[in-house]
């Protein structure tokens, strides 16, 4: 018995379908991945509350619109290997792993990294790979990948993260300023090397800290 089930279907219904999110491997995914296993505490009650929770660290789980935004405009299928940056607490991780066939996911903040682990470990996700490091340089040894998916904004799209997708592969990411909102990008990698880039409206991300992102503390 799942008591957070209703609760699961009303925030598909009324925060995704309402806003436009038609992907039905998606939405199944939303519907089916238990966002309340992410959030700890008292927060747990406010699981699927339409808008972000903090998780510690100056960080949070994203708006459960953001990623299946973020889903849907990765075009995945079964056969994707995906690349997640900012593990944060796991839960994109685990909506990834429903929809593509590999999941490695990568976050710079170990003990959200090890939160993260043991998060996907209860929720039965035991395949996706979580490692400790910088996300804005991706993760070359799993290169390349079909979908990059970034839940943190950067000042320009990393080289770095482009230099990882396959032919035709895609990555979104938040571009824009540290402090004040960011544009949702996507890049494709076009075959003859070149890349293609759509806007997909303004989000607001922590920042993406990191060789190819923001410098800490700044």
């Amino acid at each position: 018995m799942d008591p957070f089930a209703d609760e699961r279907d009303k925030m598909v219904t009324s925060q995704l379908r309402r806003r436009g999110i038609s992907d039905a491997r998606v939405l199944a995914a939303m519907a089916k991945v238990p966002r309340h296993l992410f959030v700890s505490g008292t927060r747990r009650t406010k699981a699927y509350w339409d808008g972000p929770l903090a998780i510690g660290h100056y960080q949070t789980i994203s708006q459960p619109y953001i990623v299946a935004l973020m889903c849907e405009a990765l075009a995945l299928t079964r056969n994707c290997d995906c690349l997640d940056i900012g593990t944060g607490s796991g839960y994109a991780a685990a909506v990834l792993s429903e929809l593509c066939r590999s999941v490695v996911s990568v976050e710079r903040i170990p003990e959200l990294a090890a939160l993260a682990r043991n998060n996907l470990r209860q929720a039965g996700y035991r395949d996706i790979e979580v490692h400790d490091g910088d996300g804005s340089l991706g993760y070359e040894p799993k290169a390349p990948y079909d979908a990059i998916s970034v839940a943190a904004g950067a000042p320009v799209v990393p080289v770095e993260l482009k230099a990882q997708l396959k032919p035709g592969g895609r990555l979104v990411i938040p571009v824009g300023s540290r402090q004040s909102g960011q544009d949702l990008i996507r890049v494709t990698r076009i075959p003859d090397g070149s890349f293609h880039t759509d806007n997909l409206g303004s989000v607001a991300f922590v920042p993406l800290v990191g060789a190819e992102g923001w410098p800490e503390g700044n």
